[in-house]
């Protein structure tokens, strides 16, 4: 079976909840469409009709985090005029448990207008594996519980739907109808909704909510149902703290970058979750609707980018984390001492399209482990409070550890991976799809795989891990120095391979140490990790802003002179958001302005054509030979770390990088300006607000650092 499209739905989102639907606001029973809740689906359909016939659709648009409205129009009512005269808007929100629609039908005729207005409903609690893989459930069977209210049951899963007003009606059952509810029209007339009584063989598909409406000329009424879920054996739950982060005041000559930004951050707010035994402690949920869950290195990179707002979610992420760091040697789970996990079920599932089998809590990652430590380290640099920062070493001290003892299997002084249960993912680099690592001729590597990036993130993190080791008084700091530096002079032999603009650094080693030497996006992590001379990172930086790599809108996966390139593949030439922002970040801090801004314009162009909400990812073509991005037809949307690429093209160009602990603030702003005047007020460090922001002339003011902070001007030679 295929997997179900979703380019083309709208999506809206209040962790753990999410509903897909079609733009016209109906959700039909075919594909991902319905409402989800923690990984099931608790409702897969809600047709609203108009005296049977659905209503014509003219528009829709976001209405707020976690809304999203509807209009349509019932053109056979009303005068007969060119003009619709009856309308409907259709206002749907969801919340942590639930969903609820607002249904206004308001008349502009000079005559009464009769009609009787339906929601077809079913629910099926399909697994979102299931539906990913275009499979879908049987419906369960309803039960009328009372005055307009329905349930469904399976195991300890109860979905409960009421129509305030409505009769609620089930073939083979008898209906409990409420009494009519008069309502108000807004010129004062009253407009009537009521159950009416008709017999239940005109129930279209045997389960619904119906409503008689009579409206007086130039009236209106409201009709609202809502759906309420009961889910103890959910593993994850809405958080009960406060936002973790103050929405940023943002004024910018360019208004992509605050349309951009107010978006994403609604967006980040959705996606919000915590697990039920810790609701204090805040991650994000990686997308909607595939991976609304934990998954580590998702969640990682999304906190570690919007650090410039604070470091709350940064913190609950890292706990989160560590209080599921491996403890023991697990090959069907890829659980390891001091391993970081990589995703979080509520059970085992099978992968879409392929033969493998992950479990609930799965470890099989190669990345999170080092990508937790330098998490860690960057919220200290911030100011997370230095007492968070001490209850969390000896996680620190555990996820070194694995790096030590569990990374490199083969003992070649490189970190690789290989699946040993054969039923998890075959690559477990955040490319993780099955054909994702490719020589230039095009051909699939064989495990083990050891992946450029990965490189970086160990040597980071071994950086990383030694200076929070010293900073706080703990043994072991000289040791990852030097494990850094070793690194360093193995990769430099081993990876850097010969191509047609010059010498690169290779995707991977294969299973044979050979390299695997194609072009992909993945150098572009290697920038500011410490493992590339000056010399090498030039030589990196202007690879990644060549026509192969940076022709599109954005930073390409694959470059398009790759044998194995194709601008629709999950990662062999596909545009992903969050890949851009992180390289756009490296180079703005290195001081590769140039090839950061031509980054930077690709992903604010395909921004604007996604309406502000970046996708997944999206396809790789070239800007001249299309005028917008085209869509991927299976990504998620909203997603975690492309909104938060939004926070991290801000703060590269405003280039102001804090180090609490030493007691100085760096700022290196984009020179001259490249996006325009900005300024940000919002920004936290060490819990102050602070406002930065560069003018016309490339002048970069910073104002609020804590007391004691000293703010030092840098050039971009200076940095390293």
């Amino acid at each position: 079976m295929l997997q179900p499209l979703l380019h083309d739905l709208v999506s809206t989102v209040m962790a753990p909840a999410s509903a897909l639907s079609d733009t016209d606001g109906q959700i039909r029973p075919a594909g991902v469409q319905g409402l989800f809740c923690a990984d099931r689906r608790v409702l897969s359909q809600a047709r609203l009709l108009v005296d049977g016939r659905e209503p014509e659709s003219v528009g829709h648009a976001p209405a707020g985090a976690g809304r999203a409205r509807f209009v349509s129009l019932a053109r056979w009512l009303g005068d007969r005029t060119a003009d619709p005269t009856v309308r409907l808007d259709r206002l749907r929100e969801l919340g942590p448990y639930g969903m609820s629609e607002q249904i206004e039908i308001i008349s502009t005729s000079s005559s009464p207008v009769t009609a009787t207005i339906t929601v077809e409903l079913s629910c099926d609690f399909a697994a979102i594996e299931a539906v990913k893989s275009g499979r879908s459930g049987v419906p369960a069977r309803a039960t009328v519980a009372g005055a307009g209210r329905l349930t469904w049951r399976s195991g300890t899963t109860e979905v409960t739907v009421t129509g305030h007003g409505a009769q609620a009606l089930v073939a083979g059952e008898d209906a409990t109808p409420e009494g009519g509810v008069p309502r108000r029209s807004s010129d004062g007339a009253e407009a009537e909704a009521g159950g009416g009584g008709e017999p239940l063989a005109a129930v279209a598909g045997g389960v619904c909510l119906r409503w008689e409406v009579s409206l007086p000329p130039r009236g209106r009424v409201t009709l609202r149902w809502e759906l309420a879920v009961e889910d103890p054996a959910a593993v994850v739950v809405p958080p009960a703290s406060s936002l973790e982060w103050s929405p940023p005041r943002v004024t910018a000559d360019d208004r992509r970058i605050t349309r951009l930004l107010d978006q994403s951050l609604e967006d980040l707010r959705s996606l919000r979750l915590a697990e039920p035994g810790a609701p204090g402690d805040t991650f994000l949920g990686a997308g909607a609707p595939w991976f609304l869950t934990l998954f580590g290195r998702d969640s990682i990179w999304a906190a570690r980018m919007l650090l410039p707002l604070g470091t709350r979610l940064a913190a609950g992420t890292l706990r989160v984390l560590a209080r599921r760091q491996g403890r023991r040697l697990d090959p069907d789970t890829g659980e390891a001492p001091g391993k970081i996990m990589h995703e979080l079920r509520r059970e085992a599932f099978d992968l879409a399209g392929q033969d493998g089998r992950l479990p609930a809590a799965y470890y099989g990652t190669i990345d999170a482990t080092p990508l937790w430590i330098s998490l860690l380290h960057d919220a200290w640099r911030w100011g997370m409070p230095p007492r968070e920062v001490e209850a969390l070493l000896p996680n620190l001290r555990a996820a070194l550890g694995w790096l030590a003892d569990h990374a490199d299997p083969d003992g070649d002084g490189f970190i690789e991976y290989v699946d040993a249960s054969g039923r998890g993912l075959a690559n477990q680099g955040w490319k993780d799809s099955g054909d994702s690592v490719r020589f230039h001729d095009g051909r699939q590597a064989e495990p083990p795989i050891a992946l450029v990036e990965v490189q970086g993130y160990a040597h980071q993190a071994a950086l990383h891990g030694a200076a929070l080791l010293d900073a706080f008084g703990l043994p072991g700091a000289a040791r990852w120095r030097e494990y850094a530096a070793a690194l360093a002079e193995r990769f430099r032999a081993a990876f850097w391979v010969d191509g047609p603009e010059g010498r690169f650094p290779a995707l991977a080693l294969d299973g044979d140490k050979r390299p695997v030497n194609a072009l992909t996006s993945n150098i572009g992590h290697l920038l500011g990790t410490g493992l590339l001379s000056r010399e090498e990172s030039a030589q990196v930086a202007g690879l990644l802003a060549s026509p192969g790599m940076a022709e599109g809108f954005g930073l390409r996966t694959m470059s398009s002179r790759e044998g194995g390139f194709s601008p629709l593949s999950y990662h062999c030439g596909s545009v992903w958001p969050h890949d851009t922002a992180i390289v756009i970040a490296a180079l703005a801090r290195e001081g590769f302005d140039e090839q950061a801004v031509t980054l930077a314009e690709g992903l604010l162009a395909a921004a604007e054509s996604f309406g502000y909400r970046l996708p997944e990812l999206y396809a790789g073509d070239a800007r001249d030979q299309v005028g917008r991005p085209v869509a991927y037809p299976a990504a998620c949307r909203p997603q975690a770390w492309s909104a938060a690429a939004a926070v991290a093209i801000a703060h590269a160009a405003l280039g102001l990088y804090p180090d609490v602990p030493e007691g100085r603030a760096h700022l290196r702003p984009l020179s001259g300006a490249p996006l325009g005047a900005l300024t940000v007020a919002g920004l936290r460090v060490a819990g102050t607000e602070v406002e930065a922001g560069v003018g016309h002339d490339g002048t970069a003011t910073v104002a609020g650092l804590p007391t004691g902070m000293h703010l030092v001007r840098e050039e971009a030679a200076e940095i390293r």
